[in-house]
């Protein structure tokens, strides 16, 4: 029984040992370890493990995404300062220079942005809302009529409803095989998503007579979409917001969405209010606040008790829309009975 157990320890104790001078001989970044989360404008200590069999060094030359950041002719630690680094992950590389050879440590950080604002809310007013609408985009025009887009197979549409009562004033139902998504308002015209038909439908703003459509692009499904004026903004349930030319449709570019945890995916319904995204993110109770130019989450919104019926499954908060002329925010969600005037209270 002794020898048993004596002779696995001796094995152990030997492969431990070869593994710990082999990582000693290995040229590596001590700090940061790989996948460390960075808050922007944090500094990061440079810190590098040099190999045994390297007593003298020409130098070291530290570098981010490529971009030199210093040469070092000594082995002290570099600080990185991380004000102007994009968001996402940043790969880190040290080039060490001795006796005509070259050896390279990797390792990376994942730049994030400061902790978001925090907001609870309260509710200024409730107004009926049809609970077989399942609300995929929701928008107010500048006469305070609110625009819907509804999902599901078979049951997809858009629609003019009058909020103070819930009741629709017009309802045009999408073909069978299309499932309805988000929706919002450009000019003249309403633009609405489907999910994974790869089409965009675009209608009269008065008639709801559809008068176009238009190919997705680089994105497989539409989520949620809103206008800043100038461009489409548009969610496909991942980290991405793309950004689609509002004469042509076509793709012109997307960032990605970090909070301080890292990128955060299932973003969904949007609105655009005073040069902020405001978007729900999937199956939460949560709106996020996101800066468009940079994809920092700013601000986050608990919602959480709301809507006290609400049940387990498809019945999500989905539905953002802001009164432009009243200065007041509305949220629902799938197959709700309720519509909410709501405020904002920072905590």
């Amino acid at each position: 029984m002794n020898r048993l157990i004596y002779i696995p320890v001796v094995l152990l104790v030997f492969i431990t040992s070869c593994n710990t001078q082999k990582k000693a001989s290995k040229f590596r970044f001590d700090t940061p370890a790989a996948g460390t989360l960075v808050q922007l404008g944090e500094s990061v200590p440079l810190k590098l493990v040099f190999p045994e069999d390297v007593s003298a060094f020409d130098s070291v030359v530290y570098s981010m995404d490529g971009e030199v950041l210093e040469r070092k002719m000594d082995s002290t630690v570099v600080s990185l300062n991380t004000e102007n680094a994009a968001f996402g992950s940043r790969t880190l590389s040290a080039k060490l220079y001795y006796n005509g050879e070259e050896r390279v440590a990797y390792s990376n950080i994942v730049v994030v942005p400061p902790t978001p604002k925090r907001y609870g809310f309260n509710v200024v007013a409730e107004y009926p809302h049809d609970p077989e609408a399942y609300t995929q985009g929701l928008e107010f025009d500048s006469q305070g009529v609110l625009y819907e887009s509804t999902g599901q197979r078979s049951k997809s549409s858009i629609r003019k409803v009058n909020y103070q009562n819930g009741n629709i004033l017009q309802k045009i139902d999408l073909d069978d095989e299309y499932f309805g998504e988000g929706l919002t308002l450009v000019h003249d015209k309403v633009i609405q998503l489907t999910w994974r038909n790869n089409v965009g439908f675009i209608y009269n703003k008065g008639s709801l007579a559809k008068i176009g459509d238009f190919p997705y692009g680089s994105f497989k499904e539409g989520w949620g979409l809103c206008f800043d004026g100038d461009r489409l903004i548009l969610s496909d349930g991942t980290s991405r917001l793309y950004f689609l030319n509002k004469d042509t449709y076509a793709e012109e570019g997307f960032i990605e969405v970090y909070d301080s945890k890292g990128p955060l995916d299932s973003l969904n319904e949007l609105e655009y209010i005073d040069g902020k995204v405001y978007a729900n993110v999937y199956t939460k109770d949560i709106i996020v606040i996101i800066d468009p130019k940079t994809g920092a989450v700013e601000g986050e919104i608990n919602l959480i008790g709301i809507y006290p019926d609400k049940a387990d499954y498809d019945n999500e908060l989905n539905g953002i829309a802001y009164d432009h002329g009243g200065d007041r925010l509305f949220v629902t969600g799938k197959l709700w009975s309720k519509l909410y005037h709501i405020e904002l209270i920072e905590r």
